[in-house]
């Protein structure tokens, strides 16, 4: 909606800048800065503190991310252009999907390493141990282990609690808290779980191509996804920035 208002601005110079889903930052202001958790994070989070012990999804569709700060600079390049050769306004999708895809598989395992090496302590001063993810494929699969592992369970607690005057209530709404923890995060996250589509990025790759020629400052404004080696990047700038800056 907002890029339809904009499109009808026709006498103001305008880009479109489509991000995917943004994470921490690969070099600057310093690699692994993030503010908040941001989509993919919360994943983290959950498995990291033992809280997330399946996995609903494609593991062979491609999550598209990029970093923060190849987003600010593929911004700088863009109103760089425009402001040089103002044309019909541009849509440039941010993105890595097409130049370089990362899929669900490697987030698994990547997750499972790391938190293997590095556990995470609790509360109680102890390491959480971690385990491979269990992956449903279907939300048919999903709704049956939800429905046989706990929604079952956490029935029997409601009725146990009202006939034993609440006695059980500290265990109804603790598991009632992480049954609705869960079930909020396959609705946060139902539309990609399962999306198996790339976005286009040619108008972002001629940008690119434009700045290697003509930016003298082109090593400072980086933004192809290529460059990035996946597994170095969330072994050793992403996952342990969000475990620095956003765990708690």
């Amino acid at each position: 909606m907002g890029e339809m208002m904009v499109g009808e601005l026709k006498d103001i110079p305008a880009v479109i800048i489509r991000p995917t889903i943004i994470t921490s930052t690969y070099k600057e202001p310093f690699p692994g800065w993030v503010e908040g958790i941001r989509t993919i994070d919360s994943l983290a989070i959950g498995y990291a503190k033992g809280k997330l012990t399946f996995f609903l999804g494609d593991l062979e569709a491609i999550v598209d991310v990029i970093p923060a700060d190849m987003v600010v600079n593929a911004i700088i390049v863009a109103m760089i252009a425009e402001a040089r050769h103002q044309q019909p306004q541009t849509i440039y999708q941010v993105g890595s999907s097409i130049r370089n895809p990362l899929r669900y598989s490697n987030l698994q395992d990547y997750g499972f390493r790391y938190f293997t090496k590095n556990p995470w302590i609790n509360k109680d001063g102890k390491p959480v141990i971690v385990s491979k993810v269990r992956v449903m494929n279907s939300m048919d699969s999903f709704q049956r282990y939800m429905a046989f592992r706990y929604l079952l369970l956490l029935k029997g607690l409601e009725l146990a609690n009202a006939a034993f005057c609440h006695f059980f209530q500290g265990v109804y709404s603790n598991l009632n808290r992480k049954i609705n923890w869960v079930m909020r995060l396959v609705d946060i996250y139902r539309p990609y779980l399962f999306f198996n589509a790339t976005f286009d990025d040619l108008n972002t790759e001629k940008l690119r191509m434009t700045a290697r020629t003509s930016l003298v400052e082109n090593d400072m404004f980086y933004f192809d996804p290529i460059s990035i080696d996946w597994e170095d990047y969330f072994m050793n700038i992403h996952i342990p920035g969000i475990v620095k800056y956003i765990f708690k």
